[in-house]
């Protein structure tokens, strides 16, 4: 099992024109994420979207904010009271049209921006005293319109347990796209199923037991609507955070599978290395070098399967701070 790096075929990503260093914002300025645009950027294909200069505001421009109700702001510029929500919705409403053709697997969203903040956007009400509850226009309808595909915004993405959840999940959404463009079958849904097991038990114990349910049932359900909802259960699952006691969970799992091949030495060793993850010792690329080093050694068949030793390259280095 492979994932795209450099010289493969790459995910494709939308993300804020100015987080890739662009020179779009108001003041003329950028954001640039070091992070995001060379790491990342080497295993994704950016698609970058500037809302207020696709919606044809020149840069520098006049500032612009969030005022009103916060489940319906208008988008109002500072200084002069301009409302340019209408204009910007417009705007949006196309070009979600052109993003829909080109199968994004996830958008990454400037931090509290009134066009693109996915939450916690600065609303100002009638005191002129703003809420913290908004969400920008354009982020707004996106997520409406593409309710299943992960999104994060820049800021949230420094905390390393939210930065390799999202990853993880772009992963996830890439190798179910190519699962249903392979033709969707049962067979393919019940093998996608299998690699991804202890992934989604890591995430959610309740989306694992649902998910195994469905494809249980598979054979008596209409194929269409049978992937429509896996797919939403995997999703939602998998917003959820793999926290320290659900990875420990997995991890003692993994290590059953070796019961009667381990020597005694091999399975304190093993052992010792998963308490001290779950103490909190080391991070969870210590037990899963150990994992991936007995999966290897003893030729684990159904363990070499699970993407959950490897969702996504080893090169970013997300376990090393989890």
């Amino acid at each position: 099992m492979t994932e795209p790096g450099p010289l493969g075929e790459k995910i494709t990503i939308g993300i804020s024109s100015c987080l890739l260093g662009e020179k779009v914002r108001f003041d003329g300025g950028h954001k640039l994420d070091h992070y995001l645009k060379d790491t990342l950027g080497a295993y994704v294909s950016w698609m970058p979207v500037c809302p207020e200069v696709e919606t044809g505001f020149p840069v520098p421009r006049e500032a612009m904010r969030l005022v009103g109700d916060s489940s319906s702001p208008r988008l109002v510029t500072v200084r002069s009271g301009m409302d340019h929500t209408d204009r910007m919705r417009a705007w949006a409403k196309r070009k979600l049209g052109e993003i829909e053709k080109h199968d994004l697997c996830g958008f990454i969203f400037k931090a509290r921006s009134p066009s693109s903040g996915m939450r916690g956007v600065k609303v100002y009400g009638a005191s002129g005293v703003p809420t913290h509850a908004g969400v920008g226009i354009f982020a707004r309808m996106f997520m409406e319109r593409f309710p299943f595909v992960p999104v994060e915004d820049e800021g949230r993405l420094h905390d390393p347990a939210l930065r390799e959840n999202f990853i993880e999940r772009i992963f996830v959404f890439r190798r179910w796209r190519e699962m249903k463009r392979s033709g969707g079958t049962i067979h393919a849904l019940i093998s996608f199923h299998t690699e991804h097991k202890l992934l989604v038990l890591a995430h959610s114990p309740k989306h694992y037991m649902l998910l195994g349910r469905l494809v249980a049932d598979a054979k008596k359900r209409q194929r269409h609507a049978l992937l429509e909802e896996y797919f939403e259960l995997l999703m939602d699952g998998l917003k959820l955070l793999a926290t320290t006691r659900k990875n420990t969970n997995v991890l003692q799992h993994i290590a059953g599978y070796f019961k009667k091949q381990l020597s005694s030495e091999e399975k304190q060793e093993l052992m010792d290395v998963i308490r001290a993850y779950h103490k909190g010792f080391v991070p969870l690329i210590v037990p899963m070098v150990l994992s991936n080093h007995y999966v290897n050694k003893y030729d684990q068949p159904y363990l070499k399967r699970q993407y959950y030793l490897h969702p996504h390259p080893v090169e970013l280095m997300l376990r090393n701070h989890v």
